[in-house]
């Protein structure tokens, strides 16, 4: 074609492709389970920590920041970095180590079934070999769900940061769509609290892509106070 630049074609190319993937993997068409788990949220509504759309946008906000939003993403990093590298033992050492991070039983199960089952879908509908291998090679190890987004990301050559930005939007919207669905803000406020979320996800996932592993961590208590409170909550629609 006579003054096409073909390699702006062909990024513009990649560029499509890597927004398709993102966008199919964190929506809610994607079958992980996520629309069953609340991450402790529900208990929160249920003791009156989060009432109305300011506290659910604090919480988010909190969660995303100081909890397991940044961590995840933190390890998604690494998951992401090692599977670039083709260093398999290093990736699965970070899986080892995200299945072993987490606070609450309900918050391994939440983390452990929505990783499998997008390791899952990923191969059936997105095969790579380096899936392959990493999943043969896991066995009957869980792979937590920010370290499969990391792998299945890296193994279709989709950069980190778009990838880690997506991850925590996702992570965002799903608390956001909790709150709808208790009744404590309608499907409009829904979209303000994501709005006003937007340069907090972009914050956050900047600093995760910059923390050395070693010095992640949260500093969300309630949250884990609200999840273990979950688990013997007399009524719930969520099983996190």
């Amino acid at each position: 074609m006579p003054g096409t630049d073909v390699e702006a074609v062909a990024d513009a190319g990649a560029d499509g492709r890597a927004l398709f993937r993102l966008l199919s993997w964190f929506s809610p068409n994607y079958p992980i389970g996520a629309f069953s788990c609340s991450h402790g949220l529900e208990s929160a509504v249920d003791a009156g920590i989060v009432s109305d759309p300011a506290s659910l946008e604090t919480w988010i906000r909190d969660v995303t920041r100081r909890g397991v939003g940044r961590v995840e993403t933190v390890l998604l990093a690494e998951a992401w970095r090692a599977a670039d590298a083709g260093d398999f033992p290093a990736l699965h050492a970070v899986a080892d180590l995200a299945a072993a991070w987490r606070p609450t039983a309900e918050l391994a199960v939440e983390g452990d079934t929505q990783g499998d089952a997008f390791l899952a879908v990923a191969e059936a509908a997105w095969p790579s070999p380096s899936l392959f291998t990493f999943t043969t090679g896991r066995g009957d190890r869980p792979t937590p769900h920010p370290v499969a987004v990391g792998v299945v990301a890296a193994a279709h050559r989709i950069p980190l940061p778009p990838t880690a930005t997506a991850f925590l939007f996702g992570f965002a919207t799903g608390l956001v769509s909790v709150g709808v669905r208790l009744g404590i803000i309608g499907q409009t406020g829904g979209q303000r609290v994501i709005a006003a979320l937007e340069p907090e996800i972009a914050a956050t996932a900047a600093v995760a892509l910059a923390t050395p592993l070693d010095e992640a961590g949260a500093a969300t208590p309630v949250v884990d106070w609200c999840s273990m409170r979950h688990e013997t909550q007399y009524t719930r629609l969520f099983r996190s």
